[in-house]
């Protein structure tokens, strides 16, 4: 507390307090995390507040937990009417007792939260463990799934015992049909579907007969290559690249992760588990260890991709413990960055080179194309991509004009 400019009287108020023991551990958790003085001061002043409630409640500090966070905040701060100096902006009130949770629990003050399982919780326990270890589906995918059939056992079953064979067919119908806002089109419905089918071969395997509804749980008519992969001409890549090199905050990270994904064809995912220990700069390889499909890879590290992380590791990063390439840069410190974060810094350099796009995706089928063009083979550009089957990368096979052109047949009616 002597590190954090507070007022007299918030002192005087928060040692009055049964949170008084606790507020050396506390301001410690929030340097060790490298909160800046004026966000520690700031969550000192809001614990503070707390404190106050919490002895004008008569509430012992063993009985803090998230449910007394939520009547501090639903019910007494609305109407709060605690003389001066107290806290009370509600973003920083709940993250400052998030925190304040974390360091009790830490201290062993207060027990840990025990989620209540209900028999969905329990079944959806065990679908996601079958999509893990049988299945050895990506945990975004897991994620997915675990959401949609969520929806169906809730809707089906509350909390009661889910008994899969009493779902009727006209009822998975009315279900699949009242996702229509969620799921728009045919592609969108299909990843619903997806999902639904799943669940439906892990129960087959538990020995339900659900074939029924499986039948219920059809494809809509979709044709997976009537279209064109989506990606960056020549002019449009060489605008992205100019753009890059800027200055404003964090432009090398930018520029490293735009890198990873238009040279390599990482996804956003792959780029943001990236750690140190994955890059072998004597050999020039770079190791992909948590892909989509579950299965490490080693790719070539170009010499522009490795310049662009080296700049970043070198001039921008920040002091960290984390192992990950890509850490966050406010606090909390000394945590890697999420999938999300990438996918915003991509589009931001979209932004600045003035290119209208949004889509990450779209730098990974500028890659295969790029490939394609320089004489790749499918099969090399599979490699590339980590495609586990050859069918996956043929919808690159219609942007190889170099081998269409020796089979394109003669336009009727043209001299031969």
């Amino acid at each position: 507390m002597n590190s954090t400019r507070l007022h007299s009287k918030t002192t005087e108020l928060l040692l009055e307090t049964p949170l008084a023991p606790y507020v050396p551990a506390f301001t410690q958790y929030l340097a060790e995390h490298r909160y800046s003085s004026h966000s520690s001061a700031c969550y000192v002043r809001a614990i503070a507040h707390f404190g106050r409630w919490m002895r004008q409640s008569g509430l012992d500090i063993q009985h803090i937990d998230e449910e007394a966070v939520r009547q501090f905040l639903d019910e007494h701060l609305p109407c709060c009417h605690c003389a001066r100096p107290v806290h009370r902006t509600r973003t920083d009130l709940s993250a400052a007792l998030g925190h304040l949770l974390a360091v009790l629990r830490g201290e062993a003050v207060i027990a840990a939260p025990q989620p209540e399982m209900t028999p969905v919780d329990e079944e959806l326990r065990r679908f996601d463990n079958h999509m893990n270890y049988v299945r050895g589906l990506a945990p975004k995918t897991r994620t997915l799934y675990l959401r949609t059939v969520r929806r169906l056992l809730l809707e089906q079953f509350g909390r009661q015992p889910v008994v899969i064979l009493s779902i009727a067919p006209e009822a998975l119908r009315r279900f699949i049909a009242n996702q229509r806002t969620l799921y728009c089109t045919s592609a969108s419905a299909a990843t619903l579907l997806s999902a639904l089918r799943c669940y439906f071969y892990f129960r087959i395997a538990c020995g339900d007969p659900v074939d029924g509804l499986l039948g219920v749980a059809a494809y809509p008519a979709h044709w997976q290559m009537a279209s064109l992969p989506k990606g960056l001409c020549r002019s449009e890549v060489e605008r992205l690249v100019k753009a890059l090199g800027g200055n404003y905050p964090s432009a090398r990270r930018a520029d490293a992760m735009v890198r990873c994904a238009l040279d390599l064809g990482m996804r956003c995912g792959e780029i943001a588990s990236l750690r140190l220990d994955d890059i072998d700069w004597r050999a020039g390889t770079l190791t992909l260890r948590r892909t989509k499909g579950c299965r490490a890879a080693i790719l070539p590290l170009p010499d522009a991709t490795g310049r662009a992380i080296v700049d970043y590791l070198m001039l921008e990063r920040p002091q960290t413990t984390s192992r990950a390439v890509f850490v966050r840069r406010i606090a909390p410190m000394d945590r890697p960055l999420g999938s999300d974060c990438v996918r915003k810094t991509i589009r931001q350099a979209y932004g600045r080179a003035g290119l209208p796009y949004t889509r990450s995706h779209l730098l990974r089928h500028t890659m295969a194309s790029r490939l394609l063009e320089g004489g790749s083979s499918l099969k090399e550009v599979a490699d590339v991509l980590r495609h586990r089957s050859l069918n996956t990368t043929l919808i690159y096979a219609k942007l190889d004009s170099r081998n269409l052109l020796a089979v394109a047949l003669p336009w009727p009616g043209n001299a031969l």
